[in-house]
């Protein structure tokens, strides 16, 4: 499965109404952390078919970002069931990535 740009349209059906756990990248593309961030974030969406994997450019999605209240990014939230089960800022390793994942199922 590919990773999925959430935006406000298609955020309800891809995020709120997943069946599975999914991770939701805040990023923007001036951000040297985010940019370091997303080849990780693409290896999970390429590998991951348990999870459903989605980022959300704040510059182009500002009502997403202050919906989840994103002050620094990257952001990662982490929901399950249409609710938010984690989040944390800054970088993370693939491996904490799957982590936190495997304890939203």
């Amino acid at each position: 499965m590919a990773v999925i740009n959430l935006t406000k349209e298609n955020f309800e059906n891809e995020a709120v109404r997943s069946e599975i756990p999914v991770l939701i990248d805040f990023w923007a593309p001036w951000c040297a952390p985010c940019r370091a961030l997303g080849p990780t974030i693409e290896e999970l969406g390429n590998e991951c078919s348990d999870y459903k994997i989605c980022k959300v450019n704040v510059d182009e999605q500002p009502e997403l970002a202050a919906r989840f209240m994103v002050r620094s990014i990257p952001n990662i939230v982490i929901m399950s069931g249409g609710s938010v089960v984690q989040s944390v800022v800054g970088g993370r390793s693939k491996e904490t990535l799957l982590e936190l994942l495997s304890e939203a199922k």
